[in-house]
């Protein structure tokens, strides 16, 4: 990209149009440092450092699907190593760890699973990596003693609280991030659809949802993520279910440790948690919480605006596996010349088959949506 040299304010001056009509812009937040043109693709002129924790810092509770008790430990990490999960605790086998990246989605029922080829390894993984992605970490083990991460009150703030008990560190090396380039689009079932576009100011989520539920209806939210409007507007809230919904999840194993504690439940209209709803459009909120968690797994920040309608897990999965896929939808941004990583078969169109989610079977999918 090109460089430009900034005036003494620290602001950029961008042409406008073709009568070069000069104007001032300023990014603040997590993306400070890519001054932007108007209409044009940003110009680095300082990147970001990389980040990790100062320190370990520990949660407990229960898996909201499985029910069963686990502790999930933050560690801090070396630089450029990414988010690696640490699965302990495994009778009678050595303990196992996976990259946090696309390929490491086993299954999408109702939580992201991920695992490797010798099976899942930790359920429920996108609020942990939400909170990481939202605050900025870019490096961190996450140790687990369980097959799912604790689901703690249902949204991502309990991480982030941990987090900030930890501490952040900031490495001298700078942050990479992955631009994209060109729209790409996947398409689900009943209007159903996210895309991912380029989009020059940072990292964008829109997300929109629809349910006959009078309730809930139809609600839209969108905002610029940076550490500060993560933690605002989106880490509190909640996910959310149907009391209807209950008996059946349990029978196919799921939900087993959902309670009034750590889910918003609606029945008849109405939430039935005592202390109400954090926001009034709390349940896209929460969607767009899933989001951030899920491209998370793009292994760098992301530089660009995704949107999604009547989407979840299985489509945010879809649409970045196909952005991956294309060589020519995103590039990585380096201070120095990067190769791109290997883009495996699998990342284009997985095989079908099953996946364990907290002991149970679920099935794991390939990215192409009819």
């Amino acid at each position: 990209m090109r460089r430009r040299a900034l005036p003494p304010s620290g602001r950029c001056r961008c042409e406008a149009d073709a009568a070069a009509k000069m104007c001032s812009r300023r990014l603040g937040g997590a993306e400070r440092g890519f001054f932007l043109r108007n209409g044009c693709e940003p110009i680095l002129m300082k990147r970001a450092k990389q980040t990790t924790l100062l320190n370990s810092v520990s949660l407990s509770g229960v898996g909201v699907h499985s029910g069963l008790a686990a502790t999930l430990t933050l560690h801090p990490a070396p630089v450029s190593s990414g988010i690696v999960f640490l699965r302990t605790g495994i009778k009678g086998m050595p303990d196992r760890e996976v990259v946090a990246d696309v390929r490491a989605v086993t299954a999408t029922d109702f939580a992201t699973v991920l695992g490797d080829a010798n099976g899942p390894l930790c359920s429920t993984a996108e609020h942990v990596l939400a909170a990481l992605r939202g605050v900025g970490i870019d490096n961190a083990v996450v140790e687990i003693d369980g097959p799912e991460a604790p689901i703690m009150d249902g949204s991502a703030a309990p991480f982030v609280d941990a987090i900030d008990r930890a501490g952040i560190r900031e490495y001298e090396a700078p942050r990479r991030y992955i631009e994209v380039l060109k729209p790409v689009r996947v398409e689900g079932r009943n209007g159903a659809f996210g895309e991912l576009r380029p989009y020059a100011r940072g990292f964008r989520v829109e997300s929109e949802i629809s349910f006959d539920e009078p309730l809930i209806g139809c609600q839209r939210f969108a905002a610029d993520i940076t550490p500060e409007s993560f933690r605002r507007d989106i880490a509190r809230a909640r996910t959310f279910g149907f009391m209807r919904d209950v008996a059946k999840l349990w029978r196919a194993g799921y939900a087993l440790g959902a309670s009034f504690e750590n889910t918003l439940v609606i029945s008849d209209n109405r939430v039935m948690n005592l202390d109400g709803v954090r926001f009034a459009d709390e349940f896209v909120r929460h969607k767009a919480l899933d989001a951030v968690g899920d491209l998370a797994l793009a292994g760098a920040p992301l530089l660009g605006a995704y949107r999604t309608v009547r989407g979840g897990h299985k489509l945010n999965h879809a649409v970045l596996s196909a952005l991956l896929s294309d060589p020519t939808a995103w590039r990585l941004t380096d201070p120095q010349p990067a190769r791109r990583p290997r883009i495996l078969p699998d990342l284009a169109a997985g095989a079908a088959g099953t996946a364990m989610v907290g002991g149970l079977a679920a099935p794991a999918y390939g990215p192409d949506l009819t």
